[in-house]
Formats: C-alpha cells, structure tokens, sequence
C-alpha cells in the first residue's frame, strides 16, 4: 500500500504528530507493506494504543484518498471486502492496516540496539531486497546510524538519550 498509493509521507507526517504528543523516536522503517517504529514516551501524553490507534486511522484514509485519485478500484474493493461485519457495524468502509498492532516493550540497551538492527536490515533480508545496502534504503532511519547523516530531524539519537 505504501508504495502503490505513495503513502510514505503520510507515515512521516503521523512521526510529527507522535512527536508532538510527547515522544521520541529512537528508529523506524517504511516497508512496503509495513512500518516498524521504535518509540519511547518521554511526557505525558496519549498511550502508545491511541497514539497508534489514531495514525493508523490517518494513513488509511490518506491512502484511500490517493487510491481513489489513482482509479485504483481493484485495490479499493480489495480494502473494503477486507472489514469484518463488526467493524462494518461501526462505519468502517476500507480495512487497510491489520485491527491488532505487535508492541515490545524494549527493557535494555543491548535489546534496543538489537531491535534497531533488525528493524534496519529489513529492505535487505528474506523476500524483500530492496537495496543493496540496508543503510541506503530512503525511507529508514539507517543512514542516520550507520553513515551519521544528521538531516533526519524525526530520530532522537538513543545514544544520546538518558
């Protein structure tokens, strides 16, 4: 979806939103079908279940929207085959993102590096390959880490973090 629909800023701007609602960004990776976010809540704020709750509900409808632009009503039926009688009950018309989301509770800095290697080296292992160099794929927080381009003003350096 992200690719076909480029839903990639739509991503990036639900980051802005998450800063601004108290917390850090430590990684992330924009797969085509997919995102992984490493967050850490520094403030008060809303929960990671409405923080999440609320992006994934605006970057489905900017990804419908875009669709739609497209003409894309293959992908669109697809979407909205896709709502469970529940959530049809509710009002929901398109099911882009899963209704569950995985969270892992991060307890050390040896898991975070870990988690953050992982989360980087997705464009390049299994099915994916994407790029040749996992710290070259555009939409991850790699090149940050791995080649200290500091231009990226979502990331809060963990390193640097207490």
């Amino acid at each position: 979806m992200f690719q076909i629909a480029n839903g990639y800023p739509l991503v990036y701007k639900w980051y802005e939103t998450v800063i601004q609602n108290g917390y850090v960004i430590f990684g992330y990776i924009i797969m085509l079908n997919h995102v992984h976010t490493i967050l850490h809540k520094k403030e008060e704020g809303p929960g990671l279940n409405k923080i999440v709750a609320n992006g994934k509900r605006f970057i489905a409808y900017g990804i419908i929207k875009k669709l739609q632009l497209l003409k894309k009503s293959s992908i669109i039926n697809i979407l909205q085959n896709g709502v469970n009688v529940n959530e049809r009950r509710k009002g929901k018309k398109h099911q882009v993102f899963k209704l569950s989301f995985d969270a892992k509770w991060i307890e050390s800095r040896e898991s975070l590096e870990k988690l953050l290697d992982y989360v980087h080296h997705n464009p390049v292992s299994g099915r994916w390959n994407l790029v040749d160099d996992f710290a070259l794929y555009k939409h991850s927080s790699a090149s940050f880490y791995e080649l200290g381009q500091s231009g990226n003003r979502l990331i809060t350096d963990y390193r640097d973090f207490h």
